[in-house]
């Protein structure tokens, strides 16, 4: 979330960001710094009522030492007020600060000044293009249909299991979505990203960290008697692996990677933009995190996107880079990349990855700092990104490289996978 100084410091730029995501913040502005304010009268009152209660209780003390009992006992109705006070000030500055901080729950981080204006994905704007789009023999088809011919991947057999949006992978198509994720954490480990393995289920603290809570609890799913939820992406388990946590300045930058699978209720629609892999409700994704120094944040959101686009690169699937728009933005990031591959079969663009830096926002909800060159707490800047998300990348392999005799496995995969084509 914001923080506070920030807001009162810079109150002007904080509203005219926010407009650029269609939010009028003006009034919920206001409040915020108005509910500081009380929240500041309220501690200093409590200060001041802490502080006298004290020196009064030393003075008690004193009296009873020197033997001026009755003295003491007519200073301890008044230091029994002092502490009623006390604590009613205590009460007054818990529920201020509840109710700030319910608040500034519900703001959204500000975009850089490099986000384009727009209300939706048509307003993104597209920085990079790569690759030649294939072109295909005559009887090409979606990979849905793919998957059904080489007997790869069983979306009715998922379906029959759990629901729809649980595809089944099978043979050739288990052992691709295998190579595909050590494919990637190889790729991210020799980029310097140590691998963790990590749970699949977090607590509520743990969602509130990296903010899926209480923006995107329905979007989750959640296991009620326990109170744990699914992860939607490894940034939740990886980003909070930092909750709490002082870390030193030369302990910066920490790069991790983790392959996980992951949970979304979101897919809802019909229709042939979420047949198939399009959109699922469990997928596999290998992700990368970093925590950095907040003077190179933005240096590493670029290293990061350049790491994907050279994976992809070598993958040989045309793809192109976006920058978000305000309005297709990410409450949580203040500047975030898209990659989307394009699937020749389905003539469109699909997305893979999203590449986002959410400078202080994350750390701020969980006390992520570092001890700084002056020996002063700072929070620190965190970012993350998909490396990648694998059904579309799947997708894009088994559409881009389908030939009459089969469907062939890119060069850097067979190392991988053990065969050159699935036939």
């Amino acid at each position: 979330m914001l923080q506070v100084t920030f807001i009162r410091e810079n109150k002007e730029l904080v509203i005219e960001r926010l407009e650029k995501r269609s939010i009028d913040a003006t009034k919920m502005i206001n409040d915020v710094i108005d509910f500081d304010e009380d929240r500041r009268r309220i501690q200093a009152e409590l200060d001041n009522t802490l502080a006298e209660s004290n020196t009064l209780s030393k003075e008690i003390g004193d009296l009873y030492k020197s033997g001026q009992a009755q003295k003491a006992n007519l200073l301890k109705e008044k230091s029994g007020k002092l502490k009623e006070a006390s604590k009613e000030l205590s009460e007054s500055l818990n529920a201020k600060t509840e109710a700030l901080n319910q608040l500034l729950y519900k703001i959204p981080n500000i975009p850089n000044e490099l986000v384009p204006s727009g209300n939706s994905e048509l307003d993104n704007e597209e920085i990079f293009k790569a690759g030649d789009i294939p072109v295909l023999h005559e009887n090409a088809q979606p990979h849905w249909e793919l998957a059904k011919k080489y007997d790869i991947i069983d979306f009715e057999l998922g379906n029959k299991i759990t629901g729809a949006g649980f595809p089944v992978y099978k043979g050739k198509g288990a052992r691709l979505q295998r190579a595909l994720i050590a494919y990637f954490l190889d790729k991210n480990t020799a980029a310097g990203y140590t691998e963790y393995q990590l749970p699949h289920l977090v607590n509520e603290a743990s969602g509130f960290g990296t903010g899926q809570l209480p923006d995107k609890e329905g979007q989750m799913y959640h296991v009620t008697e326990d109170n744990l939820y699914l992860i939607p992406t490894a940034e939740v388990p990886g980003t909070n692996i930092f909750r709490d946590v002082v870390l030193s300045e030369s302990e910066l930058p920490i790069g991790i990677t983790g392959y996980t699978p992951c949970f979304r209720r979101e897919a809802g629609s019909y229709g042939a933009h979420v047949r198939g892999l399009n959109r699922l409700h469990q997928f596999d994704k290998v992700e990368i995190l970093r925590v950095e120094h907040p003077k190179r944040s933005h240096e590493a959101l670029d290293e990061m996107v350049n790491h994907v686009k050279s994976i992809l690169d070598e993958l040989k699937l045309p793809y192109r880079i976006l920058r978000l728009c305000a309005g297709d933005l990410g409450f949580t990031s203040t500047l975030t990349y898209d990659f989307e591959v394009f699937s020749t079969a389905q003539d469109r663009w699909l997305e893979i990855s999203s590449v986002s830096n959410f400078e202080t926002f994350q750390a701020n909800r969980l006390k992520l700092r570092f001890k700084n060159s002056e020996g002063k707490n700072e929070l620190a800047h965190t970012l993350n990104g998909s490396s990648l998300a694998l059904p579309r990348v799947l997708a894009g392999i088994l559409e881009n490289y389908q030939t009459k005799e089969g469907i062939v496995i890119p060069e850097a995969l067979q190392p991988y996978t053990g065969f050159n084509i699935i036939d």
